[in-house]
């Protein structure tokens, strides 16, 4: 970093670095993402940045070409249908593609933006329902372009994003059980405070409403996308007097848990249950019986995503939001309920 970089038309680095009270190089740590700078003064000096308007400029092409895929955890099936998607594009922009795991499902951890501030990759896709202003900030500044890939469907209007359409995914799952003829069917939907979940959710009741059945909330069940989570709730669904005769599972491998919940209850599906699932993984065909679901595109989601990074827009025309369309897949674990 040198002293002639501009923070606006005429206050320059060392300007800023005096009146923090630092050394240059301290502020040239700050913005390369060094970590042996205080927190404190790492504060001072990114709010003057920014109220200086500070934005990096291009000093050469970033030190490899890499795109980052981050997550909040790695144990879903549909994490690897996002990482083939990046890496479809990856290649044909010979870059290679890095995974992180860090943070909760709706914000990577303090400690990954200190590190791909170093790193300076071509791009960062976020697997998060939204970013941390501070995030989004020092990623601008840096000149780090970003994208969410976003299954939460609920991004900030300044975040370029791509997702798919939940709400019309719900809406066809449940009136494909309507139409069979099911009259009490359950939802399993994923955590109450994403906006996918919430989204699912409404498409149920609306497919329920436009049907002229009553939504019972005894048979609204909030899971976390797992198996496990989809076999507990299963378990308490199906052994109810009054039981339901189908369930959609807000994500296939929540489906994998109704089915089980059914094997061991020795109820039959699609004889005594229908299930339905959601995305579509490559695993719901090869389920016993396989799985009627909801395919969400996350292949095209993340090569789109990637696309976006590698091949930005006008920045002037702001943040751009994708929305592709989700579509149902019918197999064999639905049918008619079975008579009285």
């Amino acid at each position: 970093m040198h002293e002639e970089d501009e923070v606006g038309p005429r206050v320059t680095l060392a300007a800023v670095a005096r009146e923090v009270g630092v050394s240059l190089p301290t502020v040239s740590k700050v913005l390369n993402g060094r970590s042996d700078v205080s927190s404190a003064t790492r504060a001072k000096v990114e709010h003057l940045l920014e109220v200086h308007g500070y934005r990096r400029r291009a000093q050469g092409p970033p030190k490899a070409p890499l795109v980052e895929i981050v997550f909040h955890e790695l144990e879903s099936v549909w994490a690897m249908e996002l990482i083939r998607g990046v890496e479809n594009v990856a290649k044909q922009n010979n870059a290679t593609v890095a995974v992180t795991e860090s943070g909760t499902r709706h914000a990577p951890g303090p400690e990954w933006i200190e590190g791909v501030l170093r790193r300076r990759p071509l791009g960062v896709l976020l697997v998060f329902s939204t970013l941390p202003e501070e995030v989004k900030r020092r990623l601008a500044s840096r000149a780090v372009p970003f994208v969410i890939v976003d299954p939460a469907g609920d991004p900030d209007p300044d975040v370029p994003s791509v997702g798919s359409a939940n709400w019309a995914g719900g809406l066809a799952a449940t009136r494909h059980l309507v139409g069979l003829g099911h009259r009490r069917i359950a939802i399993v939907t994923g955590p109450e405070d994403m906006m996918c979940s919430l989204a699912r959710l409404d498409g149920y009741r609306s497919a329920l409403a436009t049907a002229d059945l009553d939504a019972d909330p005894d048979l609204v069940r909030f899971g976390d996308f797992h198996v496990q989570g989809g076999f507990e709730h299963a378990m308490d669904l199906l052994r109810r007097p009054d039981r339901p005769t189908a369930v959609f599972a807000g994500s296939d491998l929540q489906a994998l848990g109704v089915l089980e919940a059914a094997r061991v209850l020795g109820i039959s599906v699609p004889g005594e249950l229908s299930v339905v699932g959601y995305d579509d993984v490559p695993l719901a065909q090869w389920s016993s019986p396989p799985l009627t679901t909801v395919q969400q595109p996350l292949q095209r989601m993340a090569e789109e995503a990637a696309r976006m990074l590698l091949s930005p827009g006008d920045p002037a025309k702001g943040a751009l939001r994708i929305e592709l369309a989700t579509h149902l897949v019918v197999r064999q674990s639905t049918a008619p309920p079975a008579r009285g």
